[in-house]
């Protein structure tokens, strides 16, 4: 009896800590939209990059790809800089954060999901 309530009382210690990776780490299947505005901060690197957006006057946290992520997509180091116009489409993940699967320079396209669009 001991055994048993160990054991589950272990699974679910188990579950409660892998929660939050996933959660992190995972999509969550949220809505796809789509944004449009200037750079105002960047943070390159692992786990993976984060540009800060202004929308309209709003900031937008915009996590991009790990760094090969970013360059297999064709993304050169300094594109993502302070003052870039930049768009980008990828998942809502939360109150003013999108998970980016593409993003545009200009006329240039990125691809950093290709997978998901």
């Amino acid at each position: 009896m001991l055994r048993r309530q160990l054991l589950t009382g272990g699974l679910l210690v188990g579950l409660v800590l892998a929660a939050p990776l996933s959660a992190h780490h995972g999509w969550t299947g949220g809505e796809t939209i789509e944004l449009e505005g200037t750079i105002t901060a960047t943070r390159l690197g692992n786990p993976h990059g984060e540009v800060v957006l202004d929308v309209d006057g709003d900031d937008w946290t915009i996590e991009v790809g790990q760094p090969w992520r970013n360059e297999r997509a064709g993304l050169a180091e300094g594109d993502l800089h302070e003052g870039v116009e930049l768009r980008v489409s990828g998942e809502h993940a939360g109150e003013q954060l999108l998970k980016a699967e593409q993003l545009w320079i200009g006329e240039q396209h990125y691809v950093l999901y290709p997978g998901r669009i």
